[in-house]
């Protein structure tokens, strides 16, 4: 099964959305969830496990064996804090924190009664809870080469029967000269919420055969 990065996502009674995110073991290389965005924009992605989901024809969709509603039912993944710079989200013995995006960058404010500016040290921070000891990947997560060099993004997965995952597809290049590379999992030697890291040099993926990407 191909499962790339926003592909669109149908339950058996109607279209839920599009593929946002995954989850990975980075232990066993495991694909466990997805995350599934819904086409409202009111509404709160899903946490889906990989079991429920299948190619739909020609790799179009991706296919789940389970209603609008019951994917409306599963854990919501998004969460939104309002911290002190520099802290985090607080721990939870059974979630680990995914990516993160800030909403709301500190600020200073001048003081009505004097020249003295007050600094707002907050920071709102949204950010995806998963499961402990997994990691996220969305399509914009970096890979980087075993020598330091910044490849590209991460744009889908290909998985077996068992969820294991087989190869990452990396997509290369800006605007026009767009290319995807295949690359066998054997050859990730790390794996991040947010990142991915190889153990092949920049000119070995560089001599890889890819493909130009038509969107």
């Amino acid at each position: 099964m191909r499962l790339e990065l926003g592909t669109p996502v149908r339950c058996i009674d109607d279209t839920f959305g599009e593929l946002a995110d995954v989850v990975i073991d980075p232990i066993s290389k495991r694909l466990t969830h997805l995350v599934v965005r819904p086409r409202h924009e009111d509404g709160q992605a899903r946490l889906v496990p990989v079991e429920l989901a299948a190619s739909g024809d020609e790799g179009s969709e991706i296919s789940l064996r389970c209603t609008v509603d019951e994917v409306n039912k599963l854990d919501p993944v998004h969460e939104f804090a309002y911290l002190r710079l520099g802290e985090v989200p607080a721990e939870d013995p059974d979630w680990d924190v995914g990516v993160q995006d800030v909403l709301a960058l500190p600020y200073y404010e001048a003081d009505p009664l004097g020249p003295i500016s007050i600094y707002d040290t907050n920071v709102g921070l949204t950010y995806d809870r998963v499961p402990k000891g997994e990691v996220e990947i969305r399509r914009s997560s970096s890979v980087t080469s075993a020598d330091g060099h910044d490849l590209g993004q991460v744009d889908g997965f290909v998985v077996d029967s068992e969820e294991q995952i087989t190869h990452f597809i990396l997509e290369r290049g800006h605007l026009w000269g767009r290319r995807e590379v295949t690359i066998p999992i054997s050859a990730v030697a790390k794996v991040e919420t947010d990142a991915v890291t190889l153990s092949l040099s920049k000119d070995v993926v560089g001599a890889l055969p890819s493909v130009r990407v038509h969107r």
